[in-house]
């Protein structure tokens, strides 16, 4: 059951992205071309799965035993600066972000299955050196 509920999330979300638009990258890179053909419609999706998912946060948050765990950390440090910045950047060049890229896949675009395939050769190199560095510091 838990598998056909996580199915049909997926499925409604992949389609909300490709209905919005979202998994048009030249969409995307027209939001972030603020001096020329700028398209606002990116900020609109954006504040419409806020509203929607608000409420949600919000009786989450009320229930008196969580359903998951909520991050505790509020430091900002190297890795997270990082982290963002390479996301945004990689956003504003390809018009992909991870979440949009996986339902536009089946669009059989090579562009789509390029950005997909670096995309997971970057997470594979991040958890690599993360694991690497966590070694040596452990390392006497």
């Amino acid at each position: 059951m838990r598998a056909l509920v996580l199915a049909l999330i997926g499925a409604l979300f992949g389609f909300g992205i490709m209905l919005s638009g979202m998994g048009n990258p030249a969409k995307v890179q027209n939001f972030f071309d603020i001096a020329g053909l700028w398209d606002p419609s990116l900020a609109f999706v954006m504040g419409g799965a806020l509203l929607v998912s608000a409420p949600g946060y919000a009786l989450l948050r009320a229930r008196p035993r969580a359903w998951f765990q909520w991050p505790t950390r509020r430091d900002i440090d190297a890795p997270l600066v990082w982290g963002s910045a390479t996301f945004g950047l990689g956003w504003g060049i390809a018009g992909f972000c991870p979440g949009a890229s996986l339902p536009a896949l089946g669009t059989g675009r090579w562009d789509v299955a390029l950005f997909v395939a670096s995309l997971s050769v970057g997470l594979l190199a991040a958890r690599w050196v993360s694991r690497t560095r966590l070694r040596e510091e452990r390392t006497p």
